[in-house]
């Protein structure tokens, strides 16, 4: 593909085999590693703004990150779309998608939450729901592993750790999947444009949590809502809307990054026999850095945005101006050569592996990333214990988006 017919901002390019893409970031990263592109006129005929400079180098996707006061978060949202309303803000205007002061306050009160004995119970429950996963799966048989195994666990996490009633979780992974999936057609409402279909999802959900967050005010309990209602930061506390957006926030970033994550496992577990048997013959040992490689490789999310905050600022060979937007994409950093040997290939026992696959450093480095790590290894320690001949019986079908490198089905058998 020439540098010319390139277009990050077409869906169709993110429908283009993996192969291809990496092709195309290759190129990208050694010839315009800076490269601008327009956005879809059906978006900008509607509301007009400006496109967006691809970041596809290790070293800028972190540059940009460490330095939030010359790239900030806190314009427009965290893809290179606008978010066109107020509303649509104060759904998906998380901590994920602000700057300091509000967002050393807000993650500050967040990370109170997490207490030592919170983190043990979650440790517990996630050994728990493993297990109780692998029961499932041996009695169903051959299943999509997606739906019945990688999407359950950090699902059933966040909602168990937030209070969420069981009857409501299938409500809580259907308009999770909308929100991540509004590019996609599996998951697309003819009846209605993207925006209000984002804007019914998100709505529903912080319905939800406005609702249990009324009862947890009421009547106090040990889950993580109860946690957030009640904690105090320098005398101040957390709005119901910053709840409910952070909730949205861990459904999307947290249940989605180990979902997928999980789910590029059993592919790559398939695909590559010698890497499972490196594995397989002393899980245990190689756990670590096979958990971080899958994470890598997978890079479930592909990309994150940060806006110039004044003119003249300088990223490695590029200067920007104030307002121009710059998209970090951790899938085409996670392949850089120059700092990851054969980066194109799957392999268990890489070691270092500097990857971005829960974020570059910085301020918004992911505050789950201890939990995500524990349920991609639990999970696969459950698996190779119980269900060591796990394989995916087909090739993984992709969700069309380029922010989340996602997996819908995935079929498998044993």
């Amino acid at each position: 593909m020439d540098l010319a017919s390139i277009d990050l901002s077409d869906s169709k390019f993110w429908d283009l085999p993996l192969a291809e893409r990496a092709s195309v970031f290759d190129r990208l990263r050694s010839e315009d590693p800076y490269r601008y592109f327009e956005l879809p006129p059906e978006i900008t005929e509607q509301f007009p703004q400006r496109g967006f400079h691809a970041l596809v180098r290790h070293a800028d996707v972190a540059d940009a990150s460490r330095r939030p006061e010359d790239f900030c978060s806190g314009q427009g949202g965290t893809t290179a779309v606008d978010l066109p309303t107020e509303e649509m803000t104060r759904y998906f205007g998380s901590m994920i998608s602000m700057d300091d002061p509000r967002h050393r306050r807000l993650r500050s009160i967040v990370s109170a939450g997490f207490t030592p004995k919170r983190v043990r119970s979650l440790e517990e429950a996630v050994d728990r729901i493993a297990g109780e996963i692998v029961d499932d799966l041996l009695q169903r048989g051959p299943c999509d592993f997606v739906t019945e195994v990688a999407s359950r666990l950090p699902l059933q996490i966040i909602c168990e750790m937030m209070g969420v009633p069981e009857d409501r979780w299938a409500m809580v992974f259907e308009q999770s999947n909308i929100i991540l999936g509004a590019q996609d057609q599996e998951y697309r409402d003819e009846n209605l444009d993207v925006g209000a279909q984002l804007f019914l999802a998100a709505m529903q959900l912080t319905e939800m949590m406005n609702a249990l967050i009324v009862e947890r005010v009421e009547t106090p309990t040990d889950d993580l809502t109860s946690a957030l209602v009640h904690a105090e930061f320098d005398g101040e506390r957390l709005s119901h809307d910053e709840i409910a957006s952070f909730f949205i926030l861990l459904v999307v970033a947290g249940n989605e990054t180990t979902r997928n994550a999980i789910s590029w496992g059993l592919h790559l577990l398939t695909e590559h026999e010698d890497q499972r048997a490196l594995w397989w013959d002393d899980f245990t040992a190689v756990a670590p850095s096979a958990v971080e490689e899958v994470v890598r490789w997978g890079s479930p999310v592909i990309s994150m945005r940060r806006t110039a905050t004044r003119d003249g600022v300088r990223l490695g060979e590029r200067e920007f101006a104030e307002g121009d937007k710059v998209i970090l994409y951790y899938w085409a950093a996670n392949r850089d050569p120059e700092v990851f040997a054969d980066p194109h290939l799957f392999k268990v026992l890489r070691t270092p592996n500097d990857h971005f696959g829960y974020g570059a450093p910085g301020p918004h480095f992911c505050l789950g990333a201890h939990l995500a790590r524990r349920e991609i290894g639990v999970m696969w320690r459950e698996l190779h214990k119980r269900v060591p001949g796990i394989h995916a019986t087909g090739p993984p079908d992709r969700l069309t988006s380029g922010f989340i490198n996602g997996v819908k089905h995935l079929p498998c058998a044993w």
